[in-house]
């Protein structure tokens, strides 16, 4: 087989280009990262027609322009609506029992596959410019802001139920591979990963079958099929994951990893025996959704400055706290994403690997066979690393671990689930760390929360009355001249009034007053005073900010913080 040519000599056999041109993005590349293809777009050095003419030609496909095409509705009822949006496809014709596609992306084949699956029909690709398709996709399938695919799913839902579909579910794995439980489970999943949830819940009860999905921390219901294909649809999760499909009497944890318009999304499958059968969740990680960028978090600039005065430490402990689902993690990310560049090693263990960053090594944990934070950290040690992200600090064998690795040279990022950021101290005593090596190690504790932000496209002001002010605690000559948000709802947020999250922070550095108070084991109470005097804002003071600047709700802030003593 003969070597795929490069994309840059291509384009300069199209005359596309110069060797100065792919040069001068290479070096981009180097220093940013990034493709190459969008970074000479980027650039101005080619026009995306181009680019796209250039990946069919690497893919070995047929690049053509559709200008404005006739497409008869028999044509295009042979992809559904939601397939061809999100998986960026569109019916250009069809002879006999070959179906040819537009796609933007050559690089995305496996659609073809899926394809040729649901229609029984062989496929044929040509590469079709990124912004030419989507035109022509608004043109032929109107989004109607996700109503299409919220009917598709519920059409498929009134269909079994009409024609009473009945599944032999004796033979699970046979029920796995039907085909409408195949595309039921494809719309469930395209539907999920569309409206950016963040977990689906698949769950058996006597007398009926619920699916629910996450979104922005809050579960809403999805039109359920009939109770008896529970066992066919989360069979089917079972065999996509590679899990024992016969095995119902023990849970088991696998992972799915599926392309959805060009971009890969991860899997993280938890099945659970219950009563009425097995319980299935899956756990969305779709990078595309999450911002590894410390300018997205919701950082107050002081508190964005404090972090990278922080990150550029040379040695010492940075634990982030707050219960699970409240962002820990990716603000860990975020801080070494920003910190990593080809002078610092950066190493991490996790449970599990949540996202992969590029250029830094990511240890998994498998607590089954031996391989736990602590026995991982001692190895890393060894490996000469610059950072260290342990994912959660459990026991005292990983916290004394981690300050050793931190007395030794090392920046130690880690977690730990408080209340907030004073607590964690009292936590680390609790496991048995001596406070002398607290106050030797610990640089700071970061707590966050997760809060939704108020949709901007039906965001209205309003004045507080006085049962709002006496939640918050606060006066209304505090409030004077402020103004407080809420959302209406509409078809953007799916009429909930909020869209998307923020956190809300509470950075605590360990100051000199506030080692001594560690070395005497001051209660928690008089080191809390001690760091507000210091300068740290609460998790309720920080979501007071984010009200008065418009972001998020009296609502939200109220179920989220809670008012220090």
């Amino acid at each position: 087989m003969a070597p795929r040519k490069l994309l840059g000599q291509i384009m300069k056999e199209l005359d596309l280009l110069t060797e100065g041109d792919v040069q001068e993005a290479l070096q981009i590349q180097r220093r940013e990262g990034g493709m190459i293809g969008e970074i000479l777009v980027r650039t101005g050095a080619v026009e995306p027609a181009g680019l796209a003419r250039a990946l069919a030609a690497q893919a070995g496909l047929e690049f053509r322009t559709l200008g404005e095409p006739q497409l008869p509705e028999e044509l295009l009822g042979q992809v559904d609506s939601s397939t061809a949006r999100v998986f960026k496809v569109l019916p250009l014709a069809r002879k006999g029992q070959v179906l040819e596609v537009g796609i933007a992306d050559p690089a995305n084949l496996s659609v073809t596959d899926d394809l040729s699956f649901s229609t029984g029909l062989k496929i044929k690709a040509v590469v079709v410019e990124g912004a030419e398709l989507d035109r022509l996709l608004d043109r032929f399938y109107p989004d109607d802001q996700g109503g299409g695919r919220e009917r598709d799913v519920a059409r498929l839902v009134e269909d079994f139920k009409a024609d009473g579909l009945e599944l032999d579910v004796s033979d699970p794995n046979a029920a796995a591979q039907a085909g409408p439980v195949v595309k039921l489970l494809n719309y469930i999943l395209l539907q999920a990963i569309r409206d950016k949830a963040s977990d689906i819940h698949l769950e058996p009860f006597e007398e009926d079958f619920k699916i629910r999905y996450r979104v922005d921390g809050v579960l809403y219901e999805m039109e359920a099929p009939p109770p008896h294909l529970a066992v066919a649809l989360i069979s089917r999760v079972k065999v996509l994951s590679n899990l024992d499909i016969a095995e119902t009497r023990f849970p088991q944890d696998g992972r799915i990893q599926v392309s959805v318009g060009g971009r890969a999304v991860d899997l993280r499958v938890s099945t659970l025996p219950t009563m009425f059968g097995e319980s299935c969740v899956l756990r969305i990680l779709d990078r595309s959704v999450v911002s590894l960028d410390l300018e997205n978090l919701g950082l107050r600039r002081q508190e964005l400055e404090e972090l990278r005065r922080l990150n550029a430490l040379p040695h010492g402990i940075i634990l982030v706290t707050g219960p699970t689902g409240s962002g820990k993690t990716t603000t860990l990310y975020a801080a070494l994403k920003e910190a990593n560049d080809e002078t610092v090693k950066t190493i991490t263990t996790e449970d599990p690997v949540e996202y992969d960053l590029d250029g830094v090594i990511q240890v998994p944990v498998n607590e089954e066979i031996g391989v736990t934070y602590a026995r991982v950290l001692r190895t890393i040690l060894r490996q000469d690393p610059d950072k260290i992200l342990v994912g959660e600090i459990r026991d005292l064998e990983t916290a004394r671990t981690a300050v050793e690795a931190s007395l030794t040279g090392h920046v130690v990022f880690s977690t730990l689930h408080t209340n907030d950021a004073p607590s964690a101290i009292m936590r680390l005593v609790d496991m048995g760390v001596e406070p002398y090596l607290i106050t030797a190690t610990l640089q700071a504790i970061v707590a966050q929360r997760l809060v939704r932000k108020i949709c901007p496209h039906c965001k209205a002001a309003f004045r507080p009355g006085k049962e709002v002010l006496t939640e918050l605690e606060l006066t209304e000559e505090e409030v004077a001249g402020r103004e407080f948000h809420y959302g209406k709802g509409c078809d953007r947020c799916n009429h909930t009034g909020y869209l998307g999250r923020m956190g809300l922070f509470e950075i605590m550095t360990v100051s000199e007053p506030l080692r001594e108070q560690i070395l005497e084991l001051a209660p928690l109470e008089r080191l809390r005073r001690t760091a507000r005097e210091q300068g740290m804002r609460t998790l309720r003071e920080s979501g007071l900010a984010a009200i008065f600047d418009g972001w998020t709700t009296v609502e939200e802030v109220v179920r989220e913080t809670f008012v220090a003593g």
